[in-house]
């Protein structure tokens, strides 16, 4: 089992109740949430907004987790008695599904790819050539990678993504029709030598499975939308 359950929260507006305006609003107090109660990563998953309306809410919400991630660490500092040069940051990552030039343009920590998008070393690439002329170096960008597969978490190690994200363990209440992976096949994709996040049907009741199975973290939506965030964090790092 990890000794720290990473967290990766999935967003999806479209399941906030109201109009646009009220599911962005509920969207950007969600994304707060998270980053106030510690979770990892963050992936921007609006796939029915244009490039321009993902940019300009992508840029909203990295101004939340770079503020809030910013007060987060200084909280820590101020009741440790630690300072800023010996405090460790504590950062939540914001990666863009699929849009690598959405990410870049944004100022996100990286990209989140579909199983059947372009590779890992074509996102350096485009990331290496962006920042080239740049005059502050560009940090290398965080690379997740959609898994379906066993096969499909080894060749995202080898292909040198940071992260694979293995879905679906479990059967979905929304997608009953889906095939679930189950913990046997997730055991075995956590044998790549990346880190392996456990998605689809993860509960606060079964994560517990996952992480037994070698994960070594868990991603969702509905598991951070539908909760607060701080209790569930709280309960999957107490295991």
């Amino acid at each position: 089992m990890a000794d720290h359950c990473l967290l990766y929260y999935i967003t999806d507006r479209t399941q906030f109740r109201g109009d646009e305006v009220a599911r962005r609003h509920s969207l950007l107090a969600k994304v707060a949430e998270a980053v106030n109660a510690g979770v990892d990563y963050i992936q921007l998953r609006e796939k029915d907004l244009s490039a321009r309306e993902l940019e300009m809410l992508a840029s909203e919400v990295l101004a939340i987790v770079r503020n809030n991630s910013a007060l987060r660490t200084e909280n820590r500092e101020l009741s440790t008695g630690l300072g800023p040069r010996t405090g460790k940051e504590l950062k939540t990552r914001l990666l863009i599904n699929s849009r690598t030039d959405v990410a870049l343009t944004a100022g996100a920590d990286g990209v989140h790819l579909r199983s059947d998008d372009i590779s890992p070393s074509d996102v350096r690439a485009i990331w290496s050539s962006c920042g080239a002329g740049a005059p502050a170096r560009v940090p290398a960008p965080v690379i997740a990678v959609s898994c379906h597969r066993v096969e499909e978490a080894f060749r995202a190690a080898s292909d040198q993504a940071g992260i694979a994200v293995f879905a679906p363990v479990f059967e979905k209440k929304d997608a009953p029709q889906t095939q679930s992976a189950g913990l046997a096949a997730l055991h075995e994709a956590c044998q790549a030598k990346i880190p392996v996040f456990a998605l689809g049907g993860v509960t606060l009741a079964n994560s517990a499975s996952c992480l037994q199975a070698g994960a070594a973290g868990v991603a969702g939506i509905r598991l951070f939308q539908e909760n607060k965030i701080q209790d569930v964090v709280r309960a999957l790092r107490s295991f």
